[in-house]
């Protein structure tokens, strides 16, 4: 699982036109689903995201895994849609229960989104539950 971890003065996430989501000060945190990824995979970026004053807005991103051949995308190490919608649900449940569940929110899996995000910092940070550090 990969996650790309952004410091936000105020983030939010629009689907046709309507807001479905929003922050104030607190982490935006992109999150690829690889073909493998496990429970394991799904702890190890929670316990690294977890930051007890900020609020966390969860987008789900499968290219995040895509590979460019040649001027073509290919995400063929992506979680499958039909995996990934309930693994993705577990996810956000997972960050619920560790942290407070008024103060974590997310996308619409599967949408076409338009994430806004105001950056402080700016502070950007990688995750990769596969290359894990501690």
């Amino acid at each position: 699982m990969k996650a790309v971890v952004q410091r936000v003065a105020s983030a939010s996430v629009e689907v046709e036109g309507r807001t479905v989501s929003a922050i104030g000060p607190g982490l935006l945190v992109l999150v690829g689903l690889h073909d493998s990824d496990a429970d394991s995979d799904a702890d190890y970026i929670c316990r690294k995201v977890m930051q007890r004053n900020y609020e966390v807005l969860l987008v789900s991103q499968f290219t995040l895994y895509g590979i460019l051949k040649g001027n073509k995308p290919d995400f063929h190490v992506a979680m499958s849609p039909d995996r990934a919608r309930p693994f993705y649900a577990s996810l956000v449940e997972k960050f619920e229960k560790s942290y407070r569940p008024d103060a974590v929110k997310d996308g619409v899996f599967g949408a076409m989104m338009k994430v806004n995000l105001v950056n402080d910092g700016p502070v950007t940070m990688q995750l990769d539950s596969l290359q894990p550090s501690n």
